[in-house]
């Protein structure tokens, strides 16, 4: 009997179209350090990106023919060395594109209207502080006619562009992997084509209003100073894609030098326990790595996971 282990939780519907295929399906948490012992009785792990399976893990669970990995990165994988050895190494890199893409937006739409201060503020200033904040937080601004920088065309960095498209604002995007693409956006029925052309790193940087990225982890970070003094001194940057993809160190004096007017944050470099000036800063939105936290991407993760799983494992 196939016996599976879902270290770091499944939606039902994942759980119970494992075992309608005639799985054993074990959700209990199993601590990173016993894995090296415990996970010798298992023919699969399941992971989101709590759980690490490096090369030492592998090597202690010769049992091991399947490695899943709820969502889109596999930083916490070893992937190539898992293949290597003949381990099936599955990602759901579609099922969470539109809630990562939603949140980024969350954020623009958050910071260009002020309401992640304003919902810090408005709760103790009473009445008489109402019409202040009202003069406060008047000059906000909209997302219509403005552009669109995204570093990444993958799956998440197009969704955006479809979001973006769909808003009325311009696109650029980055991506050396990519020349040229087809977005798609508005409803199935009514739905427009537009060919997105990559550009240049710099380009993107000098003339974009909103900045997303969408790549995996690298090694050191992706935006650094040098980058923030190429922005235009009112953009607003999002990175809901890996902590450490910007300096945050570098961020917080771009900010605090008027150099960008603002930044939200899913992720952060050191997760769980981010840079405090980072949470309380007025001028950044933060989510606590939430982008694909949405029921209907988690219920389609579970699902996908449960089809490759299925497929790969009967």
């Amino acid at each position: 009997m196939v016996k599976i282990l879902v270290n770091d939780g499944i939606e039902p519907v994942g759980k119970e179209m494992l075992e309608a295929a005639g799985f054993i399906v074990d959700t209990q948490k199993i601590p990173q350090e016993e894995l090296m012992i415990r996970l010798r009785e298992y023919d699969a792990i399941c992971v989101r990106s709590a759980t690490k399976v490096r090369k030492e893990l592998i090597d202690a669970c010769p049992n091991l023919k399947a490695i899943a990995r709820g969502g889109v990165g596999m930083d916490n994988i070893d992937v190539d060395y898992a293949k290597a050895r003949g381990i099936h190494v599955i990602n759901t890199p579609a099922a969470s594109s539109r809630s990562v893409a939603e949140l980024c937006f969350a954020h623009m739409l958050g910071l260009t209207r002020f309401l992640n201060i304003s919902n810090r503020e408005m709760p103790s200033e009473g009445k008489k502080g109402f019409e202040a904040l009202k003069k406060k937080y008047a000059s906000g601004t909209e997302l219509f006619g403005k552009t669109l920088g995204i570093i990444g065309l993958g799956r998440i960095g197009k969704e955006l562009a479809s979001i973006g498209l769909g808003m009325g604002m311009n696109i650029l995007a980055y991506d050396p992997m990519v020349h040229q693409t087809e977005i798609f956006f508005g409803p199935e029925k009514y739905s427009t084509k537009v060919n997105v052309a990559s550009t240049s790193f710099q380009d993107l940087l000098i003339n974009s209003d909103f900045i997303s990225i969408h790549v995996p982890s690298l090694d050191k970070p992706l935006i650094t100073m040098a980058a923030f003094k190429m922005m235009k001194n009112d953009a607003i940057i999002i990175n809901a894609s890996r902590g450490g993809l910007i300096d945050e160190h570098d961020l917080i004096e771009a900010l605090d030098n008027q150099l960008i007017r603002g930044a939200g944050l899913d992720v952060f470099a050191g997760e769980p326990m981010p840079d405090e000036r980072l949470l309380n800063h007025p001028k950044i939105s933060v989510t606590p790595h939430t982008g694909a936290s949405t029921l209907e991407a988690q219920n389609n993760i579970g699902k996908e996971l449960a089809e490759q799983l299925i497929n790969v494992l009967k």
